[in-house]
């Protein structure tokens, strides 16, 4: 009976000609409450109230990013399947067109507002990595560590914590199933957010979090990645012990990092806290945080070297106390 009450619930919650538009628009993406009043031209308390229930029946998800709320297809639950079968029996219709050409316009504005704010940005972010080798590089290398010893054609689900512009995202994308990308920064989601649509990118999402408390479950992910994020870290032990929480069962962290250097420069220019990692350090978190730390990939840069270290999860995990995701 619980399945056939969820199934009615599910299917009353849709039974309204503007909860349907609301569920194929968050078919193609993330929105705000404000976005979709302005895609559907109805007031904010109406929209609300639809994705409000809409969200009760399990239909769509609900996730907050400081003080707004994004909106999304379910993609997990009992209801995510059902959610998924009524997007793909919507009909071609007028309605149904002009939202999605709406809701077009919309993305563009934002990407607009992301990219005004990344190029206001570049000129700091370019002279960083002037003083490393190129991205590439490190890229490459992360793939190549993330791979070695995992059966070919073994799809995972990764974690980006600190995403920035949801570059490792992206990177990552071909070789997983599904992709999740956490940052604080407001205006660095909304760059990620911009650049993952760009890319089409649907199997990789972001959301608003806090690095040192996420809100995900023990044990959820098979490879956990912290790039370039530490040094700003002001307990980084802590960040590799909860990246450590949500790993599964044999499962990776890489963490790429600077090692140790005397740029000075970057505390200000780049509020960097910390001026590089040793070796000694990280695997000494690491092992801290019941992970094997494994092998590691120096990439000399001038001045800076780029190091990238992993951990590996043991097979068999004791369960610890979760978060809900």
């Amino acid at each position: 009976m619980d399945d056939l009450a969820q199934l009615l619930g599910g299917l009353r919650a849709v039974a309204e000609p503007t909860r349907l538009r609301l569920l194929a628009l968050c078919a193609a993406g993330e929105w705000t409450v404000s976005e979709l009043t302005q895609i559907l031209g109805q007031s904010q308390p109406r929209v609300s109230r639809h994705l409000r229930l809409l969200a009760e029946a399990g239909l769509l998800l609900r996730l907050r990013e400081g003080s707004w709320t994004f909106y999304r297809l379910a993609d997990d639950g009992d209801t995510a399947d059902l959610a998924a079968r009524i997007v793909a029996l919507l009909p071609k219709d007028a309605e149904l067109s002009r939202d999605r050409k709406r809701s077009l316009d919309v993305k563009r504005a934002r990407a607009k507002l992301a990219a005004d704010y990344f190029r206001q940005n570049a000129s700091e972010w370019k002279r960083l990595r002037s003083l490393h080798v190129p991205d590439a590089r490190v890229e490459e290398a992360m793939l190549a560590l993330s791979r070695k010893g995992v059966p070919a054609g073994h799809r995972r689900n990764l974690l980006d914590i600190g995403t920035g512009t949801g570059r490792i995202l992206e990177v990552f994308a071909p070789y997983v199933e599904r992709a999740l990308g956490i940052d604080l920064s407001h205006e660095m989601l909304a760059i990620a957010r911009a650049n993952l649509e760009k890319a089409g990118l649907d199997h990789c999402q972001i959301r608003q979090a806090d690095m040192y408390q996420l809100p995900l479950p023990d044990q959820s992910y098979d490879l956990v990645t912290v790039h370039q994020v530490l040094h700003y870290a002001d307990r980084p032990a802590e960040v590799i012990r909860e990246a450590a929480r949500v790993l599964r069962p044999e499962g990776r962290l890489l963490i790429v990092d600077f090692a140790p250097h005397a740029l000075e420069a970057l505390r200000d220019a780049h509020a960097h806290r910390r001026l590089g990692f040793s070796d000694a350090e990280i695997k000494g978190w690491l092992t801290a945080a019941g992970l094997k730390p494994g092998s590691k990939r120096a990439l000399p840069g001038e001045p800076l070297t780029v190091t990238i270290w992993h951990g590996v999860a043991s097979a068999v995990r004791a369960a610890k106390r979760g978060r809900a995701a």
